[in-house]
């Protein structure tokens, strides 16, 4: 049996540590043989390979990134010589090229859309769950969230002492595109004062008014952890009512029109921040500064729990394939891994439920959310 692997989508730690536990098991236990595509479907697109051997896999457990290197490409949309192309008979050609038996995408939601677009184009393909952001639908974690976690955390931590020293609101925004659980995690493992979350539309007076209370009980510092999806009440609503007017839109001209609103709004949305640690200083008169952790949270050594989780998907992977079941994403559900249709997994997301346990914990030890 010969396999390929990619790595597609932003990079995330434990990437290397799922490569390695694929392509090991599927070797030294099921004699497969391991190709890997550079840099995403483009790689598969365009034919660029790399063999991977037992020599290659040594070692790797422990890097952050991917030896495959990854791209956000897509099969029917990929930009070439200038133009933007539909690449997808040029993928199935490359798949039939090298013989290949079935295709392993490792990747977020953009990754199982583009698997499925492959499935349907008659390749069997295998996807293993991957994000910072921990939003893949019917998977209860994806690896890379816990060592993203663990980076925010640690960050928070050191922003707490220059917070203290100059009486400062520090405001601290982390990824999690439009998701808030990178934020709920790293706030209430780093103590944060104040969580905004993009599944909690905030009143910035509300938050300025818990720092004021805070400053009333002696406490002359505040921690504000910020998803980078958090929204305004006000902002909230606005694309609310866009987004009901693009599910109740009469033709696909007038979709895209709103469509092109609310991505407009979303691409000014990104300087949020900036603008709530300036209201907060104006609304509290204290001293406010904002750290952007960025891809700061994506980078460095992926944590035990991240290579444990990939090592037991990577392996899980291998058998799955060496059993010729195709068109799922593996996924870990109360402890136990399995196969999700990827037909279930695709055009869903796993937001943070405002009923879930560690809200109603955070609340309980004082941390506030803006509404």
């Amino acid at each position: 049996m010969h396999i390929g692997i990619l790595t597609s989508g932003g990079d995330c730690p434990g990437l290397n540590a799922a490569i390695r536990a694929i392509g090991k098991a599927a070797q030294d236990s099921y004699g497969m043989q391991v190709t890997g595509f550079l840099n995403g479907f483009r790689g598969l697109a365009q034919d660029q390979t790399m063999e991977l051997d037992a020599r290659l896999l040594s070692g790797i457990l422990t890097y952050g990134g991917t030896i495959l290197g990854t791209s956000r490409d897509k099969p029917h949309r990929m930009l070439i010589g200038g133009k933007t192309r539909d690449m997808t008979e040029a993928i199935v050609g490359t798949y039939h090229h090298h013989q290949l038996d079935a295709l392993v995408c490792l990747g977020g939601g953009g990754t199982q859309k583009n698997a499925l677009r492959l499935k349907q184009a008659g390749l069997n393909v295998v996807t293993l769950p991957k994000t910072i952001d921990n939003d893949i639908a019917l998977t209860d974690q994806s690896f890379g969230f816990d060592t993203a976690v663990s980076i925010a955390t640690d960050a928070i931590d050191r922003l707490h002492s220059t917070a203290i020293s100059h009486n400062r609101i520090i405001v601290v925004e982390v990824m999690g595109h439009r998701a808030g659980w990178l934020a709920l995690e790293a706030g209430i493992a780093g103590g944060a004062d104040v969580i905004l979350l993009p599944e909690i539309p905030y009143d910035v007076g509300q938050v300025a008014e818990a720092i004021r209370e805070r400053t009333r009980k002696g406490k002359h510092f505040s921690i504000v952890v910020v998803a980078e999806g958090a929204m305004s009440k006000a902002d909230a609503e606005r694309v609310g009512k866009l987004a009901e007017q693009k599910r109740s839109a009469k033709s696909e001209a007038d979709k895209q029109k709103v469509s092109n609103k609310l991505q407009k709004f979303h691409d000014g949305h990104v300087d949020h921040t900036i603008n709530l640690t300036r209201h907060l200083e104006e609304l509290t008169q204290q001293e406010s500064r904002l750290t952007i952790l960025g891809h700061l949270q994506r980078g460095g050594t992926p944590s035990a729990a991240d290579r444990v989780l990939a090592t037991r998907l990577g392996t899980t992977c291998a058998e799955v394939l060496n059993n010729k079941k195709y068109g799922v994403m593996l996924a870990i559900q109360n402890e136990r891994i399995g196969a999700v249709p990827l037909e279930e997994v695709v055009r869903k997301k796993k937001f943070v439920p405002i009923d879930h346990p560690l809200i109603t914990a955070a609340r309980l030890v004082g941390t506030r959310f803006g509404d």
